[in-house]
């Protein structure tokens, strides 16, 4: 039995399922990242006066964040057992006003309820450094840092920073709880000896590097070198173990981490993606083992961005190279099976939308082409165009399975400058169905300006 959330929220379908994995080739702030926010929730009204689907309704109060037990879902702060939703841009009151955080969507049993909202402010979350609060509160990563069954979010700051020597930790930890995030922000704890040179420790990524079902962390240390902290850890952020910065082997020269982790060849330890600098770059994977990701893996075609999915050439997971000219593939990384997409490739994300197993690849742009997987791999003539509802910049936000029906559905946000913008959330289509992977109008619509009305 689906409990009704209120009579602010749009009717939204089932759906459920992500085969693919994103590996965002800089900062993340996708990062990660996870994905929206708005006004839908169930009607309990008959079925005739019910709203259209899709529609939002704005000016909604927020509801009370769902009490969970713990679960092991991806992204799930509460612990409910549903996918939840992080927005890292906000719209403003006005524009070149203050950033106002980082918003969470928490999900349900019937998808995301927009109107079961979080706003994660620096003022009111962040811890201080030397007495002074950050301005800036960015979503970085998300795992379950302390194994209690609720994802945690790390964050980054700006701490005060004179210029000399090594500068502070600029992450900060908001552990999740039956309320969500609702607790006090801790700085992650980085030990002297798991740091090198002076450059900030950022760019963290979440994964089990080392094979003991216990969360880790890496981040970027200085010239080439990785600090890499071992999970689970305390609610004070400190890892259960670091060692010396690690200097992984055979690699490119750079080694920024980005994410999320991905065991790519199915060895039972995550392993990492590592890359020259932002934008487009050379790129290599990392293996990970006993000691972390140290161990030699392979390089990577340089690109803007890059995704790992199953698209269906082989029976490995395969990998996308973005850039501006097209889209190289790479089928059972690290083998030669290969491929090219003669379509820009900037931005990336890929997810079974169709629920049979393979993953569909998503390119972004003013439209989003989502090309199917088929037994033969990727193909330009088996695209689709999923169009978004409003004019302007459009991003994917996350591609997930927020409704538990088996089949990834695509979060997006589409802004007009700093004051407007539109969530959209597109359902998965069942394979077999007419129509492309992705359904062509949303399911759930609403603006970031909800988290306005939130605090």
């Amino acid at each position: 039995m689906c409990r009704l959330l209120s009579h602010d929220v749009v009717e939204v379908d089932v759906t459920k399922g992500n085969c693919g994995i994103r590996v965002v080739g800089a900062v993340a702030g996708a990062a990660l990242l996870l994905s929206g926010c708005g006004s839908a929730s169930h009607d309990a009204r008959p079925a005739a006066k019910r709203r259209p689907v899709g529609m939002a309704h704005q000016g909604s109060a927020p509801l009370p964040v769902p009490k969970g037990k713990g679960s092991k879902t991806p992204d799930d702060f509460n612990g409910d057992g549903h996918r939840d939703l992080v927005l890292n841009d906000l719209v403003k009151g006005e524009s070149h006003g203050d950033d106002a955080g980082i918003g969470v969507v928490y999900g349900t049993s019937r998808g995301l309820a927009p109107a079961a909202r979080q706003l994660l402010s620096p003022a009111k979350l962040a811890a201080r450094t030397k007495g002074q609060l950050p301005a800036v509160f960015d979503a970085e990563a998300s795992c379950d840092l302390d194994k209690d069954g609720f994802t945690d979010l790390v964050v980054s700051t700006d701490p005060p920073y004179d210029g000399q020597g090594q500068p502070p930790v600029p992450l900060q930890i908001l552990f999740g709880s039956p309320q969500g995030l609702a607790g006090q922000a801790v700085k992650l704890a980085i030990p002297a000896r798991a740091r090198f040179g002076n450059d900030w420790p950022d760019q963290p990524v979440c994964g089990d590097f080392d094979g003991d079902e216990a969360q880790d962390m890496v981040v970027h240390a200085s010239d080439g070198r990785l600090s890499f902290l071992r999970g689970p850890f305390t609610r004070k952020g400190a890892p259960r173990a670091a060692g010396a910065p690690v200097v992984p082997a055979g690699e490119v020269a750079g080694n920024v981490p980005t994410g999320p982790a991905v065991d790519v060849n199915r060895d039972g330890y995550d392993d990492l993606l590592v890359r020259t600098a932002e934008g487009r770059a050379a790129a290599a994977v990392v293996l990970g083992g006993p000691a972390g990701p140290t161990r030699p893996g392979f390089s990577l075609p340089t690109g803007s961005d890059v995704v790992f999915g199953r698209f269906g050439k082989g029976k490995g997971l395969d990998a996308a190279i973005g850039s501006a000219g097209g889209t190289a593939l790479r089928y059972e990384v690290p083998g030669t099976l290969r491929g090219e997409l003669a379509v820009p490739g900037t931005a990336l994300d890929t997810g079974d939308f169709d629920g049979d197993g393979l993953s569909e690849l998503v390119s972004s742009g003013t439209e989003l082409k989502v090309f199917r997987g088929r037994e033969g791999g990727l193909s330009a003539s088996d695209v689709s165009t999923v169009r978004p509802p409003a004019r302007g910049t459009t991003r994917v936000l996350a591609v997930a399975d927020f409704t538990g029906d088996g089949r990834a559905d695509l979060a997006v946000r589409t802004y007009r400058g700093e004051t407007k913008d539109t969530v959209a959330v597109y359902a998965g289509e069942k394979a077999g169905q007419t129509g492309g992977p992705v359904a062509a109008g949303p399911r759930i619509t609403f603006s970031t300006a909800e988290f306005l009305r939130t605090n």
